[in-house]
């Protein structure tokens, strides 16, 4: 399946559906879930439906949190998620139709999670939102997967992906041999045992 593929499936359920449909984006880091929630939320305004963006990295627990806990050298791991309240924000989102329902993101540049930044109104019909753990069997992931109508799983070449991940890392500052080292040993673990819950997902969209 393709974007537009997609977009089209998105606007059909959406047109069917009562009340608001919430559609999942899961992947592994660097598969460009970000990207793909951002093009499929432009094209299904194009279709005419509204449709807003809510990342799950929204619930990345801030770097003090996980200072806190003992987690700054695992960030992205399941364990340095809010989990139950990216589950209440979906659960509000499917809910609450007749006021606005505020959801945090994440700053790349700051690398720490921003409150009450997007807005989902009233008129939007469909929400996107994307993470690595949708899919995940640990407690409360399997209630996650519940409150989310469809889930696609976002397929990336893994070689490009794993480039993707450095040069990111090394955009927001780390040294290239430290961002290598964080891929290998933070970041691909992640990614493995996302993929390794690929065949529970509804759809899949290969970039």
């Amino acid at each position: 399946m393709d974007l537009d593929a997609l977009a089209d499936d998105v606007a059909a359920r959406a047109a069917t559906h009562e009340g608001r449909l919430v559609v999942g984006l899961v992947g592994p880091p660097g598969s460009g879930k970000s990207t793909v929630a951002k093009r499929l939320v432009e094209r299904l305004g194009r279709r005419e439906v509204a449709a807003v963006r809510i990342p799950m990295d929204g619930f990345h627990l801030a770097d003090e949190a996980l200072r806190e806990r003992g987690l700054l050298d695992r960030k992205g791991a399941i364990e340095t998620f809010d989990a139950h309240g990216y589950l209440a924000l979906l659960r509000r989102v499917r809910t609450e139709l007749d006021h606005d329902v505020l959801a945090p993101t994440f700053e790349r540049d700051l690398e720490q999670p921003l409150a009450g930044a997007l807005t989902v109104a009233p008129a939007h019909r469909v929400v996107v939102t994307e993470g690595n753990y949708l899919l995940d069997e640990l407690d409360p992931w399997p209630l996650v997967r519940a409150s989310l109508h469809v889930v696609v799983f976002v397929e990336l070449d893994q070689d490009r992906r794993r480039a993707r991940l450095v040069d990111r890392h090394v955009k927001y500052g780390k040294e290239r041999a430290q961002a290598q080292a964080w891929v290998d040993d933070v970041d691909e673990p992640n990614a493995q045992r996302v993929i390794g819950r690929r065949d529970a997902a509804d759809l899949v969209l290969v970039r």
